[in-house]
């Protein structure tokens, strides 16, 4: 049995407005162009990633190239 939301029709109080941080739908598609490769990694970063992959609920495979992506785009000489 649903319990029946009663509202009333007090004052919410201070309301703050929000700049707009989601990205566009056109940001949100997968341009990233793969490529497979095979690397032999130690037990435990392997270990540790597959269990923070199923805390986050996703694949450890996308962590490691995720943070691989970050440390390659943080470290690449900039053009300038």
């Amino acid at each position: 049995m649903k319990k029946t939301v009663k509202y009333t029709d007090e004052p919410i109080g201070d309301l703050k407005i929000v700049a707009d941080f989601l990205p566009s739908p056109k940001d949100l598609i997968f341009k990233d162009d793969t490529v497979k490769i095979t690397i032999s990694l130690t037990k435990e970063s392997v270990e540790f990633f597959k269990k923070e992959a199923e805390k986050h609920h996703t694949q450890y495979q996308k962590m490691i190239r995720n943070l691989l992506d970050v440390y390659a785009n943080n470290h690449q000489v900039k053009a300038g």
